[in-house]
Order: structure tokens, then C-alpha cells, then sequence
């Protein structure tokens, strides 16, 4: 890895963010607010509406299996199979983010949501939601889902102008935190007030809402260039090759990481810190729940005051994790609610803001024509490093306790933010 402050010089010189901008320009680019983009105000209500109603179909699928079997392992099993998905496909559809228009990739993946959620509608209401069923529909979501959050991760620097583009980044995570809490808020009042089919059937109509205010957003068409019409095994080889040459990506990869390992690792683990740890009920869990959404909320507001500048998020990210790490170290002292409720709320914020600057990060330095196969690993490395970091941790907590497991990941993550601050042996990009 190169020395931080070589590698920043570079990146500002290759960063592409719409149109080709000068070094300067980089340099000096500050903080703009992503609503100030008349893009992004036509597209954040499509995106609120699309990520609720995700939330609210991830929810009934949930609550789908566990009144089909009262199994914890079939709910479980559920929600893997919306997971695994991710890791198969994600960097497939990243090739098709860099080919497309991604707004034209939106308007399909949304719809094709609402229709799968109304399809569950039907067969539910026609008394066929059984188990296999239920499985085939919470595969299919997870197809969907893959391909969605590549081409909306591309889409976004479409939108806004450099400097607007934490502000973008930061408010997209806002909605994604609240939307987590409040869908199954809304999909439980709904299976209150109504029925599965017809809670099924309000998630519909939100992504069909989502998609008429989508077609309001225009004029983010780019002509795809020579190396984009190759073959996807091409293509995605170049997209690996492109990750392993660009010393900037591949750190702040890391950084994420360390982050899915640690702070989004303990926020997976709620229910058994709740239960556990605290010995607590079902009111100690929504309390916890309830800090860490509080938390992520506030992560999200702070990135979204961030400019384009990389030096200055690339140190947030590293105070981020720092403090996050310490943080987690505290867990030996973990034995009162409210205590705990402050550490995870502090733990999400932290976490929430290494997510989103590592994202912007590498949104402001990968190349326009790379930006969809690198963003779809980013999305791999994200989502799929706490699942994994669960299991891991998780055992050891059933061996050892959760201070000791927790202690591990901390460490792990103190040490990586030693080395990123430490300059590197000179290497060139792209050698």
C-alpha cells in the first residue's frame, strides 16, 4: 500500500464523478448539501417509499415463517436465503450498473418487487403460503435485492455534484436506518389492523408509488464506452483487477471490513446481548433496537454535513472505528439497560459512519466506467462480512462470554487502523 497522502493525490486525479473534473476542482471541492441537487430532490421520495417497502416485505416474510412453523431456525433460514443471493450475484448485476442506465435499472427493480410482493398477496389469500413457497419468494427477494443495490449505489453520483455527494450518501443511509425500524413497524400494525395478503398488498402499492415518482427523475443517460460492451467475465475480471491495483480502494475495503466484523457484527448480535448479557425481555430488545436506530440516524446526519475532501472523511472513517473500538472494549461493563443502550447507540452512530464514508470514499475515487462492478464488491464486503462476523463471534461468546468476543474484534480493528495510519512501502497505481 502506498502512503496515504500519494495515494489521496492520486485519486483525485482519476476520480470521475459525472464529468471529467480537474485536480483542483477535487481539492477545493466543498460541503454542498444533496438537496441543493434538483436530481436528488426528485429522486428522495422515491427512495424513501422503496426502501420502506422493502423493509416491510423483508418483515412479512419473517413473520411468514414463524406463524407457518414457530421455528427460530426456519425464520433464520429465511432470512439467509434473502442473504445468499448477495454474494452470488451482486458483483453480476455491478456489470450491469456499468452497462445500463441505473434509473432504468431501478424503475425494473422496484417493480419487479411490488409484483412479487403482490404475488405473495395472491397466494396467501388463495392459502398456498406454505414453507416451500415462502423459501422460493424470500429467494427471489434476494435476487432482486442484489440486483437493486448495485444500480442504486451507481445511480446515486448521477444525481448530485461532487461535493453533494456525502450529503446524498449520508441521507440514503438515514432512510435505510429509519426504514429498517419503521417497516416492521408498519408491516406489524398492518398484520394488526388487516391480514397477510393485504399487508403484502400495501407493500405493493408503496413500490408502485415508488416507481411513478421515480420516472420524474431524468437525464442521467451516459453512453457506455468500448470496455463496457465486453464480454461480463471480462468485465468483471477488469473490475478485480482495477480493486487490487488502486491502494486507496483496497484500504478503505478494509476499514470495511473491520467495521462488519465489529460495530455491525455486535448490532447483528442484539438479541443474544439482550438476553444474555442483560438477561433481558422482549422491552430490553426493542430499547437496545431502538438506541442503535437512534445512533444510525445521527451517523447518517454527521456524514451528510461532510464535503468532497477525502483526506478529511478518510480520518473520520479512522476516528469512527476508533471510537467504535473502544467502545466495544467496555463490554466487561455492560450489566445495567441503559448503560448498555448508550454504548450500542454510540456503537451504531460510529458504525453508520464508517459505512457511509467508506462508501463515499469509494464513490469519489473509483473510475465513472468501473463504478458499478466496484461498488457492487464494496456492497459484498458490507453486507456480507457481519453475517459471517455473527457466526464467528457468536461461537466464541457461546465458548468464552462476549467480553473476550467482543475483545477480538476490537483489537482487530484497533490494529487495522495502526496500520492504515502508518505509511506504506511506495507502490504506483495501476502497476
Amino acid at each position: 500500500m502506498q502512503p496515504y497522502d500519494a495515494v489521496v493525490q492520486k485519486a483525485r486525479v482519476r476520480a470521475r464523478i459525472g464529468t471529467q473534473a480537474t485536480e483542483e476542482q477535487h481539492t477545493e471541492a466543498e460541503h454542498r448539501s444533496a438537496f441543493s441537487q434538483p436530481g436528488f430532490r426528485r429522486y428522495f421520495p422515491s427512495t424513501c417509499l422503496s426502501t420502506l417497502g422493502s423493509w416491510i416485505i423483508r418483515f412479512l416474510f419473517g413473520w411468514a415463517a414463524w406463524e407457518l412453523t414457530a421455528s427460530a431456525f426456519w425464520v433464520g433460514s429465511i432470512a439467509g436465503l434473502m442473504l445468499v443471493p448477495t454474494f452470488l450475484l451482486t458483483p453480476i448485476f455491478g456489470i450491469t450498473a456499468d452497462r445500463i442506465n441505473p434509473r432504468n435499472g431501478l424503475l425494473v427493480t422496484i417493480s419487479l418487487m411490488g409484483l412479487l410482493a403482490a404475488l405473495a398477496a395472491i397466494i396467501a389469500t388463495l392459502g398456498y403460503l406454505e414453507l416451500p413457497a415462502l423459501a422460493v419468494l424470500a429467494l427471489a427477494f434476494g435476487a432482486l435485492t442484489s440486483a437493486h443495490t448495485p444500480i442504486r449505489l451507481a445511480f446515486l453520483p448521477r444525481l448530485v455534484e461532487r461535493g453533494a455527494l456525502p450529503s446524498a450518501i449520508g441521507y440514503s443511509a438515514i432512510i435505510f436506518n429509519s426504514s429498517r425500524i419503521i417497516g416492521p413497524a408498519v408491516g406489524a400494525w398492518l398484520l394488526v389492523v388487516s391480514s397477510v395478503p393485504a399487508a403484502f398488498a400495501v407493500s405493493a402499492v408503496i413500490c408502485i408509488g415508488a416507481v411513478a415518482l421515480l420516472t420524474r427523475v431524468t437525464g442521467t443517460e451516459r453512453e457506455a464506452t468500448t470496455e463496457e460492451r465486453g464480454s461480463f467475465a471480462k468485465q468483471l475480471r477488469a473490475g478485480f483487477v482495477y480493486l487490487r491495483r488502486d491502494s486507496m480502494l483496497r484500504q478503505v475495503f478494509l476499514l470495511t471490513l473491520a467495521s462488519g466484523m465489529l460495530g455491525r457484527t455486535v448490532i447483528e448480535l442484539l438479541p443474544a446481548v439482550s438476553g444474555r448479557v442483560l438477561g433481558g425481555d422482549s422491552a430490553t430488545l426493542a430499547t437496545l433496537t431502538a438506541a442503535a436506530g437512534a445512533g444510525s440516524i445521527l451517523g447518517g446526519l454527521l456524514v451528510s454535513r461532510q464535503s468532497g475532501r477525502l483526506r478529511r472523511l478518510y480520518h473520520l472513517v479512522l476516528f469512527g472505528l476508533t471510537l467504535s473500538a473502544m467502545t466495544v472494549l467496555t463490554a466487561a461493563f455492560w450489566q445495567d439497560v441503559w448503560v448498555v443502550a448508550v454504548a450500542i447507540a454510540l456503537i451504531a452512530g460510529c458504525t453508520t459512519t464508517i459505512g457511509t464514508g467508506c462508501q463515499a470514499l469509494t464513490q469519489l475515487t473509483v473510475a465513472e466506467s468501473y463504478r458499478g462492478r466496484v461498488m457492487s464488491l464494496w456492497a459484498v464486503v458490507a453486507m456480507g462480512t457481519p453475517a459471517i462476523g455473527a457466526v464467528l463471534v457468536g461461537s466464541v461468546a457461546d465458548a468464552a462470554g462476549f467480553p473476550l468476543a467482543f475483545a477480538g474484534t476490537a483489537l482487530f480493528a484497533l490494529v487495522i487502523v495502526l496500520v492504515l495510519r502508518s505509511p506504506a512501502p511506495s507502490q504506483s497505481v495501476g502497476s
